[in-house]
């Protein structure tokens, strides 16, 4: 059960808010439509009840506001919007990706797939799929976590009939199993057709909240259907002859021959068309949208003022003071109790909250309104402003190691890049071994003396830059439950899959090299060096350097374009800063630094430790070295920095 109580957005300038004080209940086991014109208010409404965007009001699901839930995603299914989701990645690959972050088995990607009929199209790229599809996508994306509650913003906009009737379908499939369904639509006649109960909202306020059934009723103008091959002809006459009987009745043209006629009878307009030997193909009443009679006959919607119980526990709701259930959910006969101490009030039309205790009730705070008399009490009156509503950071993955790996596997990107980065370095390094003046390692690792960085440490880092990308341009965390978290369970996943893509391209580049060279100018030129384990771990550590830093930069500036830049920042702007600092007669050598700390520690280094640690020391002590390790450094506190920041807030 969904209680949204007292939604008001914040001001927009002078603008009037685009929520204003909006209390309503989508109640279990039932499709609850919330109606509106473009501009009324809808989405920005569902928005402050998943709190994500600032406001006023409070919204309990099953008794518990969102940011009280552990897990947000196995509670309430939202979709919003577009299905958020990089073009290139496929629809299996998108939800299996999706368990990872919500914690669920990998297999139910699959059942959801044949739940929304996906199943011929799991294969296919999110770019390529038709409005249908992608909506099917949606509801499937809601539906991985098996919520209990679906809250869906315009789910059928777009879909021609049969699709949003297999849409609906699924809806009132899920409330009838015991769930709970809240969609939002522009369409009254979509609400009454499919909708339990209909909430209608006007310019930010709430004008009614009434059953499926009463709506029609109140709300809707009935109409005549009518399809004849005359229809013109028979819109003319039958305008004319109300205005000769003095009635008044309204004759829509609608596409091909239908005419739609309001204030009429199938009678009157069978009559109108024998008397005149005019062909009809159909003639059926309907119910057509909602005009101006309809705000006339629907009445206002009855002030009432709700709150949740203190107990989550044992509340229920309450009938009113002659003990009437109010909503189907208070057992007959239930009780109200006021403080005896609170001053009457006469005014018999206020409401004011009801709440009893029953050992089955296990759903939560229920509200309920009564009618207050002379004779009852009015307890104390609460702040007449809801509490705040901040916008709710969303969780990390549940899997993170599991949800990066398939974040990355998942699109082309990666791979393009791996394979231009192994096509430049074998045409830099055929090049550099023709003039002859390239220094061995530099030859192998395709590092022209020129180049601020060899092509692979530009790829890594471009791969880094992008682990963080694609959740702000794509957001494949779904931002419609929260805004892309910065976590460290989230971070240390990216930073460890960017060291081992870094480590696998250092690997692919220097065979891919080596067994070039030695094709094109033989043995002597693709030789290895003496030294080349602390080479290697050298290699390595720019490269993974260069990886991390794109990957902490994307993190912080929230852009692919400024994670690269940070990459390329380090040999061209940082480097001569170290330069300058290090130099002058003060600057020490830190040469023989592995053979006195084994000297201080008494102990003979196993496994050639010390030549690891001998090319560690000398990549810190290059420029590069020590600028790639102070601007990580750098980008490391400033994300620790700005994801504190976020939390305290």
């Amino acid at each position: 059960m969904i209680q949204a109580i007292g939604l008001t957005s914040n001001p927009r300038q002078e603008l009037p808010p685009a929520v204003d004080d909006v209390s309503f209940e989508a109640r279990t086991g039932r499709v609850t439509a919330l109606l509106g014109a473009q501009g009324a208010g809808k989405t920005t409404a569902l928005r402050l009840m998943l709190e994500i965007q600032q406001g006023r009001g409070v919204t309990y699901f099953r008794g518990r506001p969102l940011h009280r839930i552990t897990h947000p995603s196995r509670e309430v299914g939202v979709l919003l919007g577009e299905v958020p989701g990089h073009p290139g990645r496929t629809v299996r690959g998108q939800l299996r990706m999706l368990c990872a972050a919500a914690g669920v088995p990998v297999q139910r990607a699959d059942d959801v797939l044949e739940v929304v009929g996906l199943v011929s199209l799991r294969d296919q790229r999110l770019g390529t799929l038709s409005r249908g599809m992608d909506r099917r996508l949606g509801l499937a994306c809601a539906l991985l976590a098996d919520p209990h509650t679906l809250v869906l913003d315009g789910p059928a906009d777009g879909l021609s009939a049969r699709e949003g009737g297999w849409l609906h379908g699924i809806l009132r499939a899920h409330a009838t199993q015991g769930g709970t369904v809240l969609f939002s639509t522009a369409d009254p006649k979509e609400a009454a057709r499919t909708a339990d109960r209909v909430v209608t909202l006007d310019a930010g306020r709430l004008v009614a909240d009434q059953e499926a059934g009463d709506f029609a009723r109140t709300r809707l103008r009935p109409r005549v259907a009518v399809r004849s091959p005359h229809a013109a002809r028979l819109g003319t006459l039958l305008s004319k002859e109300a205005r000769a009987a003095q009635r008044s009745i309204e004759v829509v043209k609608e596409d091909g021959n239908r005419l739609s006629v309001y204030g009429s009878t199938c009678a009157d307009i069978g009559e109108t068309a024998f008397r005149h030997g005019i062909l009809v193909h159909q003639l059926a009443d309907e119910i057509g949208d909602a005009g101006p009679a309809a705000e006339a006959a629907a009445p206002a919607p009855e002030p009432a003022v709700t709150a949740p119980a203190p107990e989550p526990a044992g509340a229920v709701t309450a009938g009113d003071a002659a003990g009437a259930p109010t909503g189907g959910d208070s057992p007959a006969g239930a009780e109200a109790s006021a403080p005896a101490e609170a001053e009457p009030v006469p005014a018999p039309k206020n409401l004011v909250p009801l709440a009893t205790t029953d050992p089955v009730a296990t759903t939560g705070p229920v509200t309920a309104t009564a009618p207050i008399t002379a004779a009852q009490p009015v307890p104390a009156v609460p702040s007449p402003l809801p509490p705040p509503i901040y916008i709710r950071p969303a969780r990390g993955p549940l899997r993170p190691l599991r949800y990066e790996l398939r974040r990355a596997a998942g699109v082309g990107t990666g791979y393009l890049t791996m394979a231009a980065v192994l096509a430049v370095s074998a045409v830099l390094c055929v090049f550099l071994a023709r003039s002859g003046h390239t220094p061995q390692a530099h030859l192998l690792a395709a590092w022209p003396q020129e180049l601020p960085l060899p092509p692979a440490a530009l790829g890594a880092g471009l791969l880094g830059a992008l682990a963080f990308g694609e959740e702000f341009r794509h957001p494949a965390l779904a931002a419609d439950r929260g805004t892309v978290p910065r976590r460290l369970g989230l971070l240390s996943a990216k930073l460890i899959v960017a060291a081992a893509t870094a480590l696998l391209l250092c690997l692919l580049v220097l065979a891919s090299d080596a067994a070039l060279l030695h094709l094109v100018y033989g043995e002597e030129v693709a030789r290895v060096p003496a030294d080349w384990l602390s080479l290697g771990a050298s290699w390595v550590a720019l490269v993974a350097g260069c990886a991390w830093a794109g990957v902490l930069a994307g993190g912080v500036f929230r852009s692919t374009t400024a994670g690269l830049a940070a990459v390329l920042a380090v040999p061209i702007l940082v480097v001569p800063l170290v330069q300058k600092a290090l130099e002058g007669p003060s600057v020490r050598s830190a040469a023989g630094l592995p053979g006195r700390l084994r000297d201080l520690a008494l102990v003979q280094w196993p496994f050639g430790v010390e030549r690891y640690l001998a090319g560690g020391v000398r990549m810190v002590a290059q420029p590069v070295g020590s600028a790639l390790m102070l601007s990580v450094t750098a980008l490391l506190c400033a994300y620790l920095l700005t994801g504190m920041r976020g939390r305290a807030r």
